[in-house]
């Protein structure tokens, strides 16, 4: 994984909250940290559930945002329309697209189905050599531990071969996340 000229962060994450609130409070902090690292936000372009959450915080510290969202999903009014810089796709698979374009670095936060087919799409490229830019789990309260079990299982079985852990890392606060992104010189301090 390349982790030299990071400028933009590709944050995928649930269109809900969940049921815990420390999945709202990771993403309200990994919002304030991008903006504070001057990390740009590209994002599936949501105002609700942990996406708005992200990119709200991202927008209050005048952070750069990057919305995209296919023009099925903005007609269901689920759009940020507030956005300074959001692109209305024809559908999905353009979404993901320019979403990978734009970005250096992906995080991904709790989700559904949606979170899971961007977090597979981005590791098989990865795994094609199609890119080498960081993938990393954002783990809050163990969330990810059972695709964690599944992709370890699928090694034990043949199916997948170890080196997939090598094309992803595992934090558990999102600034573990940021650090892991920064250089040495540059880690966040302990609050």
């Amino acid at each position: 994984m390349i982790k030299q000229n990071i400028k933009s962060i590709c944050v995928f994450c649930g269109s809900r909250d969940g049921s815990n609130v420390k999945y709202t409070q990771a993403a309200k902090e990994l919002g304030q940290l991008m903006a504070k690292q001057k990390f740009s936000l590209v994002y599936g372009g949501g105002n609700v559930g942990l996406m708005g959450s992200i990119a709200s915080e991202s927008q209050k510290k005048n952070n750069e945002v990057l919305g995209v969202i296919p023009n099925h999903l903005m007609e269901k009014e689920v759009g940020e329309k507030s956005l300074n810089n959001l692109v209305i796709t024809k559908n999905m698979h353009e979404r993901k697209m320019l979403m990978y374009k734009k970005s250096d670095a992906f995080i991904i936060l709790p989700g559904g189905v949606g979170t899971l087919d961007e977090f597979f799409e981005t590791l098989t490229w990865a795994q094609l050599n199609i890119h080498k830019k960081p993938i990393i789990l954002l783990n809050i309260g163990d969330f990810w531990n059972p695709l964690i079990n599944l992709l370890n299982h699928q090694i034990k079985l043949g199916f997948v071969n170890i080196t997939i852990n090598k094309l992803f890392v595992t934090v558990s606060t999102p600034k573990e996340a940021i650090n892991y992104l920064l250089d040495s010189k540059r880690q966040l301090s302990p609050e």
